[in-house]
């Protein structure tokens, strides 16, 4: 579009510079015009005005014209012998600038001609034209053909060159948009445990994305095919080794060692017990759970009370205020601070019953290990921070992040009933929710630190 625009207006500019060539040598030798030119003497009124400079008087010119004048020297050649010509150009909406008028040495009336007629026709305002060749009576000339604005060709380079800026702010957007997209599914996937993310992935964006979304959306089904058929198997085991489990028992009673007959149920209980572990870190791994908004606070409550109502040895311990620096002011000469009560609900979004569940265990090992449990809660914009500390543990935090792999048990737990499962279910359900379990040694024993992320 813009090649043929440039195409078309050269075209017509040269049509224009050769029509004044041709219209000079017809002015100074009374031969034919060019082409849609015409050469009309004035009458006698508008030649007196011509005369006396007054061309705004000129019948047929435009309404407060804007008058320019253009005197054409003769030929070196013809300098003693030759005619000015002399033109006045009335125009609507402009004074034409002479100054940029293309001049060489050597150059010819007839090519100034040429330059003049080609910026009229390139200007397009619809000019009014007289001319005089040296004494002669002024003429009009009509060349509304050649240079008036509607035989000018359609210019869209305007047109094209918005195109132009639309097509490039389009391709600067798509790419820009690139790792925007890259980024906001790589987030999407990165926390699809924790919020609950779908089975499958909407393979939108360039190719090069629906080919890994397609490969994860792959990934993802395997995953679940594998989680589902581990599940099934175990649930299978766990219900099929129940009818043997209670005939075992039954032959167990009947034993008269009564020695005897507690170690076959303390092996029973194991058995089962071991089965129904397996199955409660299954399910969470499938996370089964679909996430929600809730009271953390109120959640530790609740389970702090059920172990006092049974007169276990847990206690809640109410966070310290936070303190935040504030910046410095200048109507005040020193920082001031703010204080963040810890009275409100913390409010996250998880899911309870896991949550539940890993709270619980830490419990229960604080319990295990120690002589009692206390529970407190810490809580940022982005985090928070479930703190449960044993008392008289002799056990470190080093040893027991050992513990976190499956089935691993400590040097101090050959007396402790459990089946090493405890933490490693707890750490699932950490990173079901962003965060993860850390522990750290106190003054009196161990503390374990389950951080989640709150949104």
């Amino acid at each position: 579009m813009w090649a043929k625009s440039t195409s078309n207006w050269s075209a017509h500019g040269a049509d224009a510079y050769n029509a004044g060539v041709t219209l000079y040598y017809a002015l100074q030798n009374g031969t034919a015009p060019p082409d849609g030119v015409s050469v009309m003497p004035l009458p006698a009124l508008d030649q007196a005005h011509a005369n006396a400079g007054s061309f705004r008087q000129i019948a047929g010119t435009p309404a407060a014209p804007r008058i320019t004048i253009v005197p054409i020297l003769p030929d070196a050649a013809n300098q003693t012998t030759g005619a000015s010509l002399t033109i006045a150009i009335l125009s609507p909406n402009f004074t034409y600038s002479l100054a940029d008028l293309p001049h060489r040495d050597g150059q010819t009336a007839a090519e100034t001609m040429g330059e003049l007629t080609r910026k009229l026709a390139v200007f397009c305002s619809d000019p009014f034209v007289v001319a005089r060749m040296g004494e002669a009576d002024w003429a009009k000339l009509d060349g509304a053909s050649v240079w008036n604005c509607d035989v000018a060709p359609a210019d869209r380079r305007i047109l094209a060159a918005l195109l132009g800026i639309v097509g490039i702010s389009i391709l600067m957007t798509v790419a820009l948009n690139l790792p925007t997209t890259f980024s906001a599914f790589a987030g999407q996937l990165r926390n699809r445990r924790r919020v609950g993310g779908p089975a499958r992935y909407d393979a939108q964006g360039p190719q090069e994305l629906q080919e890994i979304v397609a490969a994860v959306n792959g990934y993802l089904e395997i995953e679940r095919d594998q989680l589902a058929s581990r599940a099934a198997v175990l649930s299978g085991v766990s219900h099929d080794l129940g009818t043997p489990a209670t005939r075992l028992r039954l032959r167990a009673a009947l034993i008269d060692d009564p020695d005897l007959r507690q170690k076959f149920d303390a092996d029973i209980d194991s058995m089962t017990g071991i089965i129904e572990s397996v199955l409660t870190y299954t399910h969470a791994e499938m996370d089964a759970e679909q996430p929600r908004n809730l009271s953390l606070t109120s959640l530790i409550d609740a389970i702090v009370a059920n172990y006092q109502d049974v007169g276990r040895p847990v206690t809640y311990r109410k966070a310290k205020d936070v303190i935040v620096q504030g910046g410095q002011s200048i109507f005040m000469s020193r920082q001031g601070y703010g204080v963040v009560s810890t009275d409100r609900d913390t409010v996250i979004y998880g899911r309870p019953i896991s949550l539940e569940r890993a709270i619980t265990n830490l419990i229960e090992n604080a319990l295990k290990y120690g002589r009692r449990a206390t529970v407190s809660l810490e809580a940022d914009a982005q985090t928070a921070t479930v703190v449960i500390e044993d008392e008289g543990s002799e056990s470190s935090a080093a040893e027991i992040e050992k513990l976190l792999a499956p089935f691993q048990r400590g040097e101090h737990t050959a007396t402790i009933d459990g089946h090493g499962l405890g933490l490693t279910i707890v750490a699932t359900i950490a990173k079901l929710h962003g965060g993860k379990l850390s522990f750290e040694d106190t003054s009196v024993g161990v503390s374990a630190r389950l951080e989640i992320q709150r949104f």
